[in-house]
């Protein structure tokens, strides 16, 4: 994963990257043109005290990896290779960090979408998680979007918006340049503006904004979800966050994203882009276990959990791995593969009765988890 910090570009007015510069005046250009985005198909109860006896299913990062993606959920028994749901009651909870590096994330985040809609008429419940990744792409850190990301937002409309806005711009820029009594080179701003933007940029930019198709879906959603008192999230729990409880961490990412696009400097204040908040801590993966224990054990009782489980922290090769006495539970397993997760694979979390099973395409694997067996069975639905 990236470590954190602001969107990188070429400088156009000294103090603006032209990036960020295209970002405002895009989304104010014209209007996103995609379907509206549907509401979240859960019931009422609350995210942070779901109680059930079924078959829970967590997945970890996808990372635009659709074929695989689809590929688990078969093997999890959630969805036909068509991505029709196949789980009748079971709920899949996804945990963040679908967008980025690979080249899929935009069929990935409508194949959710759908789950999360078809799921409630059989019974089953989706809880789609934000992760960094999805928390970058909203405020305007598009370091890692993938050139096959911006493809799957061009249309037929795509070259006339992008001179459009090219016009637009470069009219403003040199006006700017006039009134500062500095040279502007129509020339050298083309060529950058080409560089910098390609097409599907501006289309992405509006699909993901506060009102946008796919920025509006993901803004309703958690970063947090606790299941019979097993805690899911994306990056983990600091002890400062953990004190924040389920509803809390919830409401401050949520707060974070539901204002005016933030600037580089406000993004190290905010809960949802500290490398300490919920979607970027590490801790639980990679502190020293007999050292860490008396915190985590804060953790877990500041949460009400027994367990949590976690992505964020690729385990390569690629396999769910558990720590802390089977009370934390890693499922990021470099589902992409490839160049940025070599010999990665795609998994799944099979929670049922009492038992906790590793879900790959070739095997199950039964995970040691004997602090929870005790108490598994006896969180029944209310």
């Amino acid at each position: 994963m990236p470590s954190n910090g602001s969107a990188r570009g070429i400088y156009v007015f000294g103090e603006y990257p032209m990036k960020r510069w295209i970002t405002f005046l895009a989304i104010g250009f014209v209007v996103s043109a995609g379907l509206a985005s549907p509401p979240a198909a859960q019931t009422n109860e609350s995210v942070c005290d779901i109680r059930t006896t079924e078959r829970v299913v967590a997945i970890g990062d996808i990372h635009g990896a659709y074929d695989r993606f689809l590929a688990i959920l078969g093997k999890a028994g959630l969805a036909d290779t068509r991505g029709r749901w196949t789980g009748g009651r079971a709920i899949l909870i996804q945990t963040g960090d679908v967008l980025d590096r690979g080249p899929d994330s935009k069929r990935v985040l409508d194949l959710l979408r759908r789950l999360e809609q078809d799921a409630p008429r059989d019974g089953g419940r989706v809880y789609p998680l934000l992760g960094n990744h999805e928390v970058m792409r909203m405020v305007g850190d598009w370091r890692y979007v993938s050139a096959g990301e911006f493809a799957a937002f061009r249309n037929g409309s795509s070259s006339d918006l992008r001179n459009a806005v090219l016009e637009r711009s470069m009219g403003q820029a040199a006006d700017r340049a006039k009134a500062e009594k500095r040279p502007f080179n129509e020339s050298a701003f083309r060529d950058q503006f080409q560089k910098e933007i390609p097409l599907g940029y501006i289309e992405m930019r509006q699909a993901f904004d506060l009102n946008g198709d796919y920025g509006k879906w993901l803004r309703s959603h958690p970063a947090v979800v606790k299941v019979n008192e097993v805690v899911f999230m994306h990056g983990g729990a600091s002890e400062q966050v953990a004190a924040l409880g389920c509803d809390g961490i919830n409401q401050g990412v949520r707060n974070d994203l539901t204002g005016p696009q933030p600037t580089p400097e406000q993004l190290t204040t905010m809960l949802s882009s500290s490398e300490t908040g919920p979607l970027w801590y590490r801790g639980l993966a990679e502190e020293k276990e007999e050292t860490f224990l008396p915190t985590f054990e804060g953790i877990l009782k500041a949460l009400g959990a027994r367990a949590i489980v976690i992505g964020h922290t690729p385990v390569l090769p690629g396999q769910i791995k558990t720590r802390f006495g089977g009370r934390v539970i890693q499922i990021d397993t470099g589902m992409l593969d490839g160049e940025f997760y070599p010999k990665g694979v795609a998994s799944a979390l099979e929670w049922q009765g009492d038992v906790m099973t590793a879900i790959y395409d070739d095997r199950r694997e039964r995970l040691t988890t004997s602090a929870l067996r005790s108490e598994v069975g006896s969180s029944v639905a209310r």
